[in-house]
């Protein structure tokens, strides 16, 4: 396959290389989502309320978002085949330990463990991208692997749900944790080598360098302001608090709920690659950013403050919530483009350290906000929230979001092409 590296490695190589690294992100989307629909055990088994839960939860984005600093430079230095894979291995040493924690501290050590060893999965995907295919390829690459991710968040909702319902939520952990063992196997084995010439050039470039290179770019900052607000919802609501929320205010079972709220992530998956070639097409990255930051305030809003009762239409606004949020996939173009190829890993890291870091962020903060306003009401040693104390919480998701708009209305257009 021909690039501008003149790397030898075939297409089929190339594409085989590329879907492990999407289906190892499908698989980190998997282990991030996973808590929404297990709330009710963890508050139960660890005996904690929602702020304590958010914690657990955000511990696997405290771990992901600072790792992702190292991870970029790891990969710009050393290539993304041996790293992932070993990454992954850790991953399952991880997820049994969590599935054998008997604590809240040693299940928060164990769930940041699984995500900063998963942290690996997105930025080594996009390495594979950049060295294997085209230039032109790369944004619509990027879509297809958040749509694998979303698939896996999807994946993440109720069914596996269902098969939390049948071994509970610590058999699951360790089916998990087979999954991605089998994975780092096959990550190490069939993820192509790089070529010496790869190898010089990463070698040669100095890794802090490219450090002050992409934090000292303005653009780098605006395009992470961007991704942590456009991700906050899917991140914050999807990952966490859609599912108990409407248990809590729509009366859904956690199933029913589960289900509902994956269209969420089914907007993310359908549009995330449409939005990618989209911009290529169009020959601009700000446009798209800007509606779908609009998109995301108008339909969130209607979604907590009007709560429709039909379940048809309550779907269809979370699924145009999450058009709006898959247009963040754009972002990952633009921070490309907007800094040095010799640091382009280094710039995606940060980025996508704030767009890891609204998990981190607004999971904690929105339980903070429910037990806040909590009046107090106890069902099966599980909190119980009211509807007031549900739609101040996120109205919290809409002030970040807010913060994307003003991002892309100030981010400089690179017109689709290498301007750093």
């Amino acid at each position: 396959m021909s690039t501008s590296n003149q790397n030898p490695v075939t297409r089929r190589s190339a594409i085989i290389g590329f879907s492990l690294g999407t289906l190892f992100f499908g698989y980190a989307f998997i282990q991030r989502v996973a808590p929404s629909i297990m709330t009710d055990e963890w508050m139960r088994d660890f005996a904690v309320g929602g702020a304590a839960l958010g914690s657990l939860s955000a511990f696997y984005f405290y771990a992901y978002a600072s790792i992702q600093l190292p991870v970029g430079i790891l990969t710009d230095r050393y290539g993304p085949r041996k790293l992932m894979s070993f990454a992954a291995g850790l991953c399952a040493i991880a997820s049994v330990s969590f599935a054998l924690s008997d604590s809240l501290v040693t299940a928060s050590i164990a769930r940041g463990f699984i995500g900063a060893t998963v942290a690996f999965a997105f930025v080594g995907t996009l390495a594979i991208a950049g060295h294997w295919f085209k230039p032109a390829q790369y944004a619509m690459l990027a879509g297809v692997l958040q749509a694998v991710g979303m698939c896996g968040a999807i994946f993440g909702q109720a069914p596996l749900r269902y098969v939390v319902e049948s071994v509970g939520w610590r058999g699951t952990m360790g089916i998990l944790a087979m999954i991605v063992l089998v994975l780092s196997v096959l990550l190490f084995v069939l993820v192509p080598h790089r070529s010496q010439n790869q190898r010089k050039v990463e070698e040669r470039s100095n890794i802090w360098d490219g450090v002050r290179s992409a934090a000292s770019n303005p653009q780098t900052w605006l395009c992470a302001l961007i991704g942590f607000g456009l991700a906050s919802i899917m991140l914050g609501f999807g990952a966490l608090w859609a599912v108990p929320w409407l248990s809590a205010v729509h009366g859904y079972s956690t199933t029913e709920a589960a289900g509902i709220a994956s269209m969420l992530f089914v907007g993310w998956a359908i549009f995330s690659p449409l939005m990618g070639w989209l911009s290529d097409r169009i020959g601009s990255r700000n446009p798209i950013m800007i509606v779908g930051s609009v998109i995301c305030l108008i339909t969130f809003a209607a979604i907590i403050f009007i709560a429709p009762t039909n379940t048809a239409i309550l779907m269809t606004l979370i699924l145009i919530t999450g058009l709006g949020g898959s247009t963040m996939t754009v972002c990952f173009s633009s921070v490309k483009e907007h800094n040095s190829l010799d640091c382009s890993s280094t710039a995606l890291s940060l980025m996508n350290m704030c767009v890891v870091g609204s998990g981190a962020v607004m999971q904690p903060m929105i339980g903070w906000l429910l037990d806040l306003n909590w009046t107090g009401t106890i069902v099966g040693g599980v909190r119980v929230y009211s509807t007031d104390a549900y739609t101040i919480a996120l109205s919290s998701l809409l002030v970040v979001t807010a913060g994307a708009f003003v991002g892309a209305l100030l981010l400089r257009e690179t017109w689709c092409k290498q301007v750093g």
